[in-house]
């Protein structure tokens, strides 16, 4: 059942489509994979999402958590409509090495995907106001493993201190979800006239503290996954309004089943799922008009982010396949790397806002050993070659069957520790790095975080 007012709303044909089953899409990581996936590697296979190119639909939903590959980040569990996002920065930004602020970032689905087009050279800052969900996002950029993303937990108020820093914005608004109607049936219940106009306004809100961070020339995304005028292009007249903007070009080919619209000049997207593969999503973008205003960063209040030397960081650098990218710094006892490009720019954020996550976490030394993170064994460039050991011999390298995976990802003792070598094991499953072990002896010590284990499955 649907609420009257909602239902008077829009069409029947809507109506009918939210009550049948949902679609099932993913979207692969091009950093893990070296090509698509095709039959019979063990990885989910369907048909391809038309605007985004590492998307797919799945002819049927299979047990995600049950998937190694899934938590060794090869893909991610993403709905397919909210995926053009990747043709909208595509064709209106273009570039990879920018700086852009994801400000409503949990669960994570767009960081991933904006961290995947940006790559090394830029740098996605994912924020997440409410503490659980930005503890999900974090542990969501880990399994990702690009390590181009800095994950931060503050209001969206507090950016309004980096003026004109960020090249693009993108907002992905809390919304009254009624495009999730289909997908999360619950979520009628909480639908109400007046908990539209509450969004509304909490997303203006959201919108006008986020605009002195872009740049003048720089491109603004807003999105929502809902239906109603309200949220979605009322929203951008008041931005046109209030604010300097200016229309982007977005060709967008007919035969994907968008409606594309226009307010004041700029160009709107809606999703409908009675007239596409995928659920309710409204996107616009915009460019802030030009100006000479320059970037400012705020004055740093502490400096959490301590420079490595060296000599200090020799230890780090032999896990890295690319260490001459790489900038390492500590923050306590836990050691960090850092894309070069971007060091500076995270250090910075890090002197102002609360940065729970960046870059990728190496671990810890003891002596002149590093004891490695879990966000190690995921990240992309860790140093491997063919062969059954880490370069350097650091650590075995052991493939795991799928359920010997399933064993390791719930924490369970392996059932024949003679498959692990002596010492540190990174475990893989078809090639995937999904953790580390340490066999000492007739016992093994699994160094998977509580966070990422499997449970009650």
């Amino acid at each position: 059942m649907f609420p009257p007012e909602f239902a008077k709303s829009v069409s029947a044909e809507l109506l009918k489509v939210l009550d049948d089953q949902p679609i099932t899409s993913v979207r692969y990581n091009p950093f893990k994979l070296p090509g698509l996936p095709s039959e019979g590697n063990g990885l989910p296979v369907g048909e391809s999402v038309p605007w985004n190119r590492y998307g797919a639909y799945l002819a049927q939903r299979p047990v995600f958590t049950l998937d190694p590959a899934m938590h060794a980040g090869a893909y991610y569990v993403q709905e397919a409509s909210s995926q053009f996002v990747e043709h909208l920065y595509r064709q209106a930004v273009g570039d990879d090495n920018v700086r852009l602020l994801d400000l409503c970032a949990a669960p994570g689905g767009k960081t991933t995907l904006y961290s995947t087009l940006i790559g090394p050279g830029g740098l996605v800052v994912a924020n997440e106001v409410i503490k659980t969900r930005a503890s999900v996002l974090a542990d969501n950029v880990r399994r990702w493993g690009i390590g181009n993303v800095a994950v931060t937990c503050n209001d969206a108020g507090a950016f309004g201190t980096f003026r004109h820093w960020f090249d693009v914005v993108a907002v992905d608004a809390p919304c009254s979800g009624e495009g999730m109607f289909r997908r999360v049936p619950d979520s009628r219940l909480e639908w109400s006239p007046a908990g539209i106009e509450l969004c509304a306004a909490r997303q203006r809100r959201i919108l006008a503290d986020a605009w002195d961070a872009l740049r003048p020339g720089g491109v603004l995304i807003y999105s929502t996954c809902t239906f109603n005028r309200r949220e979605n292009e009322d929203n951008v007249v008041w931005l046109s309004q209030n604010f300097a903007v200016e229309p982007v070009a977005i060709d967008v080919p007919t035969d994907w089943g968008v409606e594309c619209g226009e307010v004041d000049g700029i160009g709107t997207f809606r999703f409908w799922p009675h007239l596409l593969r995928g659920e309710g999503f409204f996107a616009a973008v915009m460019r802030k008009a030009d100006g000479r205003l320059k970037r400012e960063t705020p004055r740093a209040h502490r400096e959490p982010l301590v420079e490595l030397n060296r000599p200090e960081s020799r230890p780090l650098a032999d896990w890295f396949a690319t260490p001459e990218a790489m900038k390492f710094a500590r923050v306590g006892d836990t050691c960090y790397g850092f894309y070069r490009p971007v060091y500076q720019s995270v250090a910075s954020l890090a002197g102002v806002l609360n940065v729970i996550y960046s870059g990728v976490c190496t671990g810890q030394i003891f002596g002149v050993k590093l004891r490695p993170d879990h966000a190690m064994a995921l990240f992309h460039d860790l140093a491997r070659d063919n062969s059954p050991t880490l370069p350097n011999g650091r650590a075995a390298v052991t493939e795991l069957t799928r359920d010997e995976a399933l064993d390791y990802l719930r924490k369970r003792d392996p059932s024949d520790i003679n498959r692990l070598s002596e010492g540190l094991n990174l475990l893989t499953y078809n090639g995937l790095p999904i953790g580390w072990t340490k066999r000492i002896g007739h016992r093994s010590n699994t160094l998977l975080p509580a966070s990422f284990r499997i449970v009650n499955l």
